[in-house]
């Protein structure tokens, strides 16, 4: 069996309420993945063949989104996901585990991060949540998730190229919107427009991420002592460079801060060599 496919071989976890999908390649130490919204473990793939090399790689899938759900709903705010990443991790045997994550996979990350600071050996960040900064959009689409019928909004959004690649949607995603259609969107949007409850699931992910709490790392991010590197797309309008090289400084053992030209929200999915490449850097400094 390839990398590829053996990455691809979705594997479940039962950790109290929730049901965790993930997949794993690799040998080595443990390197955990976690992925944005509204996406999947999945979205690590192009990563996998040149981190499988050096790690044993977990691409972990959020509660709600990808194959993971759960009958609580605490399990949906970002303080729950990551006691369930936690304890996924747990149930898995791995002990120690360097974390790499995106968007709000980022944000769970340093949830993770500040549970058990003792195991996590390296956190890797790319474009992910800050402290006091709201990214556009986000409080009208969780205004819009609350409201019956709010699963058309986001269905024609996913399914209308023009507004999936307008800024308010994934036109802020990608240096080339164009990455928006094609194997992207056949991965990780055609299922969310074609199954109910896979949308639904999703919509509960979005409205259960409480923003109010994310202004707390600022004082959390200081307890977090372990090496912390930076991978930013510094063209990024939704988590902008400059604020993010503010947060930065809130850290107390950042080794590198790296900006990739050309680069948004999702530029691993374009660049996905590169970034692999700045990580296993990152890992083995």
């Amino acid at each position: 069996m390839s990398v590829a496919e053996e990455f691809r071989t979705k594997r479940f976890v039962e950790v109290g309420s929730a049901r965790v999908c993930y997949r794993q390649a690799g040998s080595g130490p443990a390197l955990v993945l976690l992925h944005g919204f509204p996406l999947s473990g999945m979205t690590w793939r192009g990563l996998i063949p040149e981190l499988s090399k050096r790690f044993t790689c977990y691409a972990l899938d959020l509660v709600g989104l990808g194959d993971s759900t759960s009958s609580r709903s605490f399990d949906y705010s970002s303080p729950g996901q990551g006691t369930v990443m936690q304890n996924a991790l747990r149930a898995l045997g791995i002990e120690s585990y360097a974390l790499l994550g995106n968007d709000t996979g980022g944000w769970v990350a340093r949830e993770v991060a500040a549970m058990e600071p003792e195991r996590v050996t390296h956190l890797i960040l790319t474009n992910t949540e800050m402290p006091g900064h709201r990214s556009p959009w986000i409080r009208q689409y969780q205004m819009l998730g609350r409201l019956p019928g709010s699963s058309y909004f986001f269905r024609s959004i996913i399914d209308g190229r023009k507004l999936r690649h307008s800024p308010m949607a994934f036109g802020g995603c990608f240096h080339d919107v164009n990455f928006s259609d094609g194997e992207f969107y056949d991965e990780f949007l055609a299922p969310l427009a074609a199954e109910p409850k896979r949308l639904a699931q999703a919509i509960r992910f979005l409205v259960g991420m409480n923003f109010n709490t994310l202004d707390r790392f600022r004082e959390l991010h200081g307890t977090l002592s372990m090496p912390v590197s930076f991978i930013w797309g510094a063209e990024d309008p939704m988590f902008p460079e400059p604020v993010a090289r503010a947060m930065a400084s809130q850290f107390p053992n950042v080794v590198s801060f790296t900006s990739v030209p050309n680069a948004k929200l999702f530029f691993y999915e374009e660049q996905p060599e590169l970034v692999a490449g700045l990580a296993a850097l990152e890992l083995y400094a």
